[in-house]
């Protein structure tokens, strides 16, 4: 079982919910004893959305609800021929492959989502009308699809993203133990047309992998035998895939012993060009401004947080940072200056509000 799942289960509680969501096709082989309370719970103020792919109608539904498109399950099987399996143990959907590989793990309390083993804690599904649904941003987000979406016809036409012609692979550093397995999933890129730019981008992505998963050990062997049980787990996503620009995150995870783990998270953004790993900075070099303005906003957002413990002067590092369409995602560390239960304090921002009028942020790297 995912790790930082596990996580979630410690503050959800034990009890697990014996997931019966109806696909469209047949309940998967679990129990439907609280499908009912769920759905109606979430049956008000929803409207139906009808669902395209590639502009053709398709016979699976979406919801409009909350404020945003749901999509059913059904939809990612049916009709984009995703594959979609359900594991009785760990009461948890698969659905996909590859660098997209989705995980849905219901408990009594949420379905939490993961992709390529990396929890997205501010993504979950939900069981609407006896049916599992995800949010449709998390298929923009995370798993390279885009969309039309027309709320006056209520219509939804969902296509493939357009990205950079490269492969991206999953490679795992696993080292089994019964009291401290180790398994740490991360990225390789292939099909650059730059073999020196690849070799780079890969070998720093794996390095860093690696001195986690040396350090994890070093952890192990000052381990006795009267400690809990050790775990280190980790995962990536792919967050901006277009440009000639690949951006990525991953996050590390190691449980010790105590109240809880601790999560390590890294970013990486490339120039696909030459390997090149970019910093804020060469993003947005149309504005000799850019750090000061930044550090003004970042100053009012962080220290508005509830968990703030004070100490931000501004950005020690250019590094932390991922790309979402037309925008930059700046994040801190656990502890850094929050309080643990704030998590990973992440602030977004449009490039247009950070950099003047018709400006690109990677017009220098073409």
């Amino acid at each position: 079982m995912n790790i930082i799942f596990k996580e979630q289960i410690r503050k959800w509680g034990t009890g697990m919910m014996a997931a019966g969501l109806l696909l469209g096709g047949g309940l998967l082989p679990a129990e439907a004893a609280h499908a009912a309370p769920a759905a109606a719970q979430a049956k008000a103020l929803q409207s139906s959305v009808v669902l395209k792919w590639n502009g053709v109608i398709t016979p699976q539904a979406g919801i409009y609800s909350g404020g945003k498109v749901w999509v059913p399950v059904s939809f990612l099987r049916d009709s984009l021929k995703m594959p979609v399996t359900y594991d009785q143990t760990e009461k948890t959907y698969s659905i996909g492959k590859g660098n997209t590989l989705t995980k849905l793990m219901v408990s009594d309390y949420s379905t939490a989502i993961s992709v390529n083993n990396y929890f997205l804690g501010d993504y979950e599904a939900k069981n609407i009308n006896n049916r599992l649904y995800i949010p449709f941003d998390l298929m923009t987000d995370y798993l390279g699809y885009q969309g039309d979406w027309s709320a006056s016809t209520g219509r939804l036409n969902i296509m493939k993203q357009k990205q950079n012609a490269i492969s991206i692979n999953t490679e795992s550093f696993i080292k089994e133990s019964e009291d401290a397995p180790i398994r740490l999933d991360y990225p390789q890129v292939s099909g650059l047309a730059n073999a020196d730019a690849q070799k780079k981008i890969n070998a720093m992505i794996k390095q860093q992998i690696l001195s986690y998963a040396e350090d994890a050990q070093k952890q192990i062997a000052n381990k006795s035998e009267e400690d809990r049980p050790y775990e280190f787990e980790g995962g990536y996503v792919v967050t901006y895939n277009k440009d000639g620009v690949l951006s990525l995150v991953t996050e590390q995870y190691g449980y010790t012993g105590g109240a809880h783990g601790m999560t390590f998270r890294n970013a990486f953004t490339f120039s696909l060009k030459d390997g090149k790993r970019l910093l804020i900075g060469d993003l947005l070099k149309a504005n000799p401004n850019y750090k000061k303005e930044l550090n003004a906003k970042l100053a009012k957002q962080i220290k508005a947080e509830g968990g703030y413990l004070g100490g931000f002067t501004g950005l020690n590092s250019e590094k932390y940072f991922y790309l979402k369409e037309g925008k930059l995602v700046v994040f801190f560390q656990l502890y850094e200056y929050t309080a643990y239960a704030s998590g990973f304090p992440q602030f977004t921002f449009t490039f247009k509000e950070l950099l003047p009028d018709g400006s690109s942020p990677f017009a220098t790297l073409k």
